[in-house]
């Protein structure tokens, strides 16, 4: 039986929640959809992650507007996938800041990232006629940065490698409230097919090590209680340690990338499989810890007719 290719099936509209964390922070989410952080500062906003597209992000915008009038100063890139970041620039924002890691690879692979995402998430990308081409950072950063907005401090930081090279998360210290992009998700599956998957699990531990109280995955929920923060962190390690590890002892075996994938589904199905898009990320995933446990260090760069190719072989 063939499988709808990638999320092509899923058309249903999504109830969006905007939930306040602590004062001037704020959390855009959506049943599962990529999630977007506000922060109102004294002087103005920051909003975390752009939407797909300009006609999707005027939707955050409204949001906004229900609780601030202040400028929309920054806009933060927790990492390069075009879902997140091809709708910026709707908030005419002064400043789009992201990792140099991040920068590199919308150098190396920001045009293929493009026409392969939107071959996947049509839905995602409504309005895709009103993206005005690339999203360029505007300020690149190495390590850290911190902003202050006002009295508010916000630490923009790249604690390590995981769902890609680039990832960066936004903390604020005083509140203890952490948007962690998709470095870590609530019941919605790990993409990794832009990922490192050896250096993911550590990654996690220092986001644990920060200590958040509220955090916002870059899927699901935003999540309330340092408990649920906990819970997301180590979920995520499981899914990530389990994927890896299964397709890692099938490649040492002399598997083939379908055995691996049959293998893993197995594995991985009866406890993750009903996160969202299980379907539509276990390809993606299994075809890059195949590659990484191969000795492939970094990613294969995704085209539209590689995911095609790669979905026929092993969906088909």
């Amino acid at each position: 039986m063939s499988v709808a290719f990638a999320s092509t099936g899923d058309l249903e509209e999504k109830k969006v929640t905007f939930s306040q964390l602590a004062p001037g922070a704020y959390a855009y989410t959506a049943e599962g959809d990529p999630n977007t952080g506000i922060i109102v500062g004294d002087d103005g906003v920051m909003v975390i992650d752009a939407q797909a597209t300009p006609a999707m992000a005027e939707d955050v915008i409204t949001k906004v507007r229900t609780v601030t009038d202040k400028p929309i100063k920054y806009v933060v890139l927790t990492h390069y996938h075009a879902v997140r970041v091809l709708g910026a620039s709707a908030y005419g924002a002064e400043q789009i800041i992201a990792s140099r890691d991040t920068w590199d690879t919308i150098v190396e692979r920001g045009q293929q990232d493009y026409e392969s995402e939107l071959g996947r998430f049509p839905r995602l990308f409504r309005g895709a006629s009103s993206i005005p081409g690339l999203t360029w950072p505007t300020l690149v950063f190495e390590g850290s940065m911190t902003l202050f907005m006002g009295k508010t401090r916000v630490d923009i930081l790249q604690l390590g490698r995981g769902h890609t090279k680039g990832d960066t998360v936004v903390w604020l210290p005083e509140q203890k409230v952490l948007y962690a992009g998709d470095l870590v998700e609530f019941g919605a599956t790990p993409y990794t097919g832009d990922a490192y998957l050896e250096d993911w699990p550590q990654t996690l531990y220092r986001l644990a090590a920060l200590g958040p109280h509220r955090l916002v995955p870059g899927r699901g929920e935003a999540l309330m209680t340092p408990e649920l923060c906990g819970k997301a962190l180590q979920e995520t390690r499981d899914f990530v340690s389990a994927l890896y590890q299964s397709v890692k002892q099938a490649r040492a075996r002399g598997a083939s990338l379908k055995e691996a994938f049959a293998e893993t589904r197995k594995a991985l199905e009866p406890r993750f499989g009903g996160w969202v898009i299980f379907e539509h990320c276990l390809p993606f995933d299994v075809s890059r810890a195949y590659d990484e446990a191969g000795g492939l260090r970094d990613p294969q760069i995704w085209t539209a007719e590689r995911d095609r190719q790669m979905w026929a072989s092993l969906q088909g």
